[in-house]
């Protein structure tokens, strides 16, 4: 189940997740999570194959959805060690913002009011591959040139660009 919001982020109900995300979607809450290592590098995962949205392309370090009445901080670090098998060393907020994109391949409809959050990573991550099917550490470069040629999450501009602010906070030796 996932929490219904109004624009402003207030809670207005629940909906089953599928359901939410069916065209034209509801709007729910959910959250954003950037991490980055002492080098600076920005860890991204590319969703597995087998996710029923969006598959096979690259995105933030984690994103879901915080159950119904969970604050997306905790939701955010469990799903981090869920996804990623690995906890933050730090974790901070960043934010939020709302957007809508539709899944061109299954038609589903991603209508979120998003929690962001960014923090370090000092651990080895050991995704689960039911969740991730790879992973890269990226310096703002490479981050520029992998846009240019692979798939990114629909959401993917619009969350980092409501994180930025808060990651030249935290990583203040890397031009991001």
């Amino acid at each position: 189940m996932l929490e219904l919001v109004n624009s402003r982020g207030v809670t207005t109900g629940v909906a089953e997740k599928l359901a939410a995300h069916q065209s034209p979607g509801r709007l729910h809450r959910a959250f954003s999570v950037f991490l980055f290592d002492d080098r600076g590098r920005m860890l991204l995962q590319r969703r597995a194959l087998s996710k029923y949205h969006f598959p096979g392309v690259w995105s933030n370090a984690c994103c879901g959805h915080p159950f119904p009445g969970e604050a997306p901080f905790q939701a955010a670090t469990r799903r981090v060690g869920e996804e990623l098998g690995v906890a933050p060393a730090l974790l901070m907020e960043a934010g939020t913002v709302t957007y809508r994109h539709l899944d061109p391949q299954s038609g589903l409809v991603e209508h979120e009011y998003n929690h962001l959050f960014v923090g370090l990573v000092r651990a080895q991550p050991h995704p689960d591959p039911s969740e991730v099917a790879e992973f890269a550490l990226v310096a703002p470069d490479e981050l520029r040139k992998r846009r240019e040629v692979d798939s990114f999450s629909g959401w993917f501009q619009d969350v980092l660009s409501g994180a930025l602010p808060a990651v030249r906070q935290l990583v203040t030796d890397a031009d991001w």
